[in-house]
């Protein structure tokens, strides 16, 4: 699924948010629309795209949704899990696992996507 942003919403649905820049918090969707372990794109105002995920115990992430090793954007749609403790999502593609906290990927040390602060407002 791939959310763009809404220009209406009830008053009382907890929004998801990333911060874009500096004291710059973008509304993405209501997080009601997010399911735990399942991925969802998001066009951010700039033409990029972010791949928005929540986990079972209502902690959200937010990384770049374009695989690097390939170019497409597809990270949205890549299998969750865990690895030592930390959340990853791999690619649906190529199976490379990026960390959902930090964007490295677990598979080449050289390899990183960006990450985004996601607040509930």
């Amino acid at each position: 699924m791939t959310l763009a942003p809404e220009t209406t919403r009830p008053a009382t649905a907890l929004t998801l948010q990333l911060l874009l820049e500096e004291e710059d918090w973008f509304t993405v969707c209501e997080l009601s629309l997010l399911t735990p372990g399942r991925g969802v794109a998001a066009l951010l105002p700039d033409g990029r795209q972010a791949a928005l995920f929540t986990d079972r115990a209502g902690r959200t992430y937010a990384i770049d949704n374009r695989d690097p090793f390939t170019g497409a954007a597809v990270l949205s749609r890549g299998l969750t899990g865990t690895h030592q403790g930390r959340p990853f999502v791999a690619s649906p593609l190529l199976k490379q696992r990026f960390d959902l906290e930090s964007g490295q990927c677990l598979d080449d040390e050289d390899v990183r996507v960006a990450t985004y602060e996601v607040r509930a407002a």
